[in-house]
């Protein structure tokens, strides 16, 4: 293939009964790809074993010839269009397909699925749907096959169409065409078909020059990843290798997840013929900023406005390639881009039998070559990217021991699990942190904040209000002033929970939502403390300083331990 054309990655799947193997086959043909002579040898050995030619038999021939050396990947085959080359990834063992997929030895940017328009939608034709919807592949034809067996019948097309849509969109996988062929006759492979005047969308071949190539790395959001931080005379040099984007010299950027926004300062070179003031994806650098903060590995470096993902629960499929089941509750150590953090399966949503793609609900553990939809849960927060929108940053690995035991891609953010505390009632909801625990970490020289396990307290339930690093009073308020809302707690139990302008000081100890004193005394004072609130109009300047200083005191009911590491911090730490 030419260097400079562009090549596009297509994955078909589909039952072998349903002429996956014919397809390939004829493109293959339709397109010369066929090594010279093997269409000749393959209608010979047929005649010879009195069997009719198939299509089928050319897939056969092409990967004999990749056996002996003829092209480098055994698992891939190469045809092109006058518009650019193409790979298409067999998948004849669904296990090696998801292994490859996941653990990114294959990348697939387009499917083809094929369907029997003969046998209709079987249930395995659901479950190639599903594989598609697992990794995230958001372009995909389907293709109704041998149509010569039900007379080229467009009713029945249709009815197929409706009912594969149906089932496809509930997995968020929307084809883009569906379009109707006879691999055997050629029908709608290469021209429009006769036999199928009612179908006025293009052929296959037409068709798959239509799919939209992905942006290269240099277009995607900037992700740079820190891989460390150097000492150099007076300079502080941030280096790593830019995975996706370009960055220039002076540009504001963010780093995630602690939020800090600073400016390129410098771009470093070794020699003079090395200075430039872009640099861009696939490329190891090194940076200044022109602020001095505390960065380490694992931190990313973006555009404020292409923020990644950030959290410490994420949705997931993983690959199990350990030598002892995945496990529910057991840790594990998550590496992805330059972080490495402990975490946890939270849940196991599914597990897939990577041969036959059956599934299993609610398991307690995955298997060895096992695929899993799990939630993952972090010691800390991590920084990310859906699978389907940046591979290089949605893609990670799970370490159990010393051994990389599973891959794994990220399928997106957990919306239906609680990640944080609440206090309800009355039709209000007051999100807390007063209950998390915080410490200084050495290694790090910053305080950690490490979250309680998640819970929503009603009017009537105990609340904890001692834990490793805080203890309130038994009779204390909480104000919240960014949801005006206010709880009482008494004898450790929420009693109430009103709106901010109900609340009535009663002289007991009053907190923020966090867990820091207010110093607020009287009802005069905590009038004086809403009308000082009030006044502030810029939360970055003197005025919101003075304020938080006057009336806030954190320490009161908190101490910050020091420990080593965060993990000697809470060894029992759980969701």
């Amino acid at each position: 293939m030419d260097m400079e054309r562009e090549v596009l990655n297509i994955v078909v799947v589909g039952h072998v009964d349903h002429g996956k193997s014919t397809v390939i086959g004829r493109l293959l043909y339709d397109t010369q790809s066929l090594p010279e002579g093997a269409i000749d040898r393959v209608k010979r050995i047929a005649k010879e074993k009195g069997k009719p030619f198939e299509y089928a038999y050319l897939l056969d021939a092409f990967e004999e010839e990749q056996k002996q050396g003829i092209t480098i990947d055994t698992t891939q085959l190469q045809f092109r269009t006058e518009k650019r080359d193409y790979v298409i990834i067999d998948a004849p063992g669904h296990k090696e397909f998801l292994k490859n997929m996941i653990s990114g030895a294959a990348s697939a940017e387009a499917a083809l699925l094929i369907i029997d328009a003969n046998e209709g939608i079987q249930e395995q034709s659901k479950r190639h749907g599903y594989l598609l919807s697992l990794l995230g592949i958001q372009k995909a034809y389907v293709l109704i096959n041998k149509m010569d067996l039900i007379n080229y019948s467009e009713a029945k097309f249709n009815e197929i169409r409706r009912e594969m849509n149906e089932f496809l969109h509930n997995l968020h996988v929307f084809p883009l065409k569906y379009i109707p062929i006879s691999a055997f006759f050629g029908e709608n492979m290469v021209a429009p078909s006769e036999k199928m005047p009612w179908y006025k969308g293009e052929p296959i071949l037409k068709a798959i020059d239509l799919f939209e190539k992905d942006k290269g790395l240099e277009t995607k959001p900037l992700r740079f990843p820190i891989q460390d931080v150097y000492k150099f005379d007076n300079r502080r040099i941030i280096a790593g290798r830019i995975e996706t984007g370009t960055l220039q010299l002076g540009d504001e950027i963010l780093i995630s997840p602690s939020n800090k926004l600073t400016k390129v300062k410098t771009i470093e070179y070794w020699a003079d013929k090395d200075k430039t003031d872009s640099i861009y994806a696939g490329m190891s650098v090194g940076i200044t900023v022109e602020d001095e903060f505390f960065n380490q590995r694992g931190e990313f470096i973006v555009h404020p406005n292409q923020a990644p993902l950030t959290a410490d629960t994420c949705k997931a499929n993983i690959f199990w390639m350990g030598k002892k089941e995945l496990v529910k509750g057991r840790e594990y150590k998550l590496k992805l881009a330059t972080q490495e953090v402990e975490c946890e399966i939270h849940s196991i949503v599914k597990v897939i039998d990577a041969t036959t793609l059956a599934t299993v609900e609610n398991a307690s553990q995955v298997k060895t070559n096992d695929v899993a939809e799990v939630i993952i849960r972090t010691k800390k927060q991590l920084c990310f990217d859906e699978f389907k929108n940046n591979q290089l940053t949605g893609r990670f690995v799970i370490v159990d021991g010393y051994d990389v035991s599973g891959g794994g891609i990220v399928s997106g953010l957990v919306k239906e699990l609680q990640a944080v505390s609440k206090l309800i009632g009355n039709g209000l909801e007051l999100v807390v942190n007063c209950f998390d625990d915080y410490f200084y970490v050495l290694s790090e020289s910053t305080v950690r904040k490490l979250d309680a396990r998640p819970h929503t307290f009603s009017v009537g339930d105990v609340v904890a209000v001692a834990g490793k690093t805080y203890e309130y009073p038994e009779d204390f308020d909480i104000i919240d002033l960014r949801s005006k809302v206010a709880a009482y707690i008494r004898k450790a139990r929420v009693v109430n929970i009103v709106k901010l302008n109900e609340y009535v000081f009663a002289g007991v100890p009053a907190i923020d939502s966090k867990g820091a004193y207010l110093r607020i005394e009287t009802k005069e004072n905590f009038d004086d403390f809403l009308n000082e609130f009030k006044e502030i109009n810029d939360w970055q300047g003197k005025q919101a300083s003075s304020f938080t200083n006057k009336w806030f005191e954190f320490t009161t009911y908190r101490n910050i331990p020091v420990v080593a590491a965060l993990k000697t911090a809470g060894p029992d730490y759980q969701i």
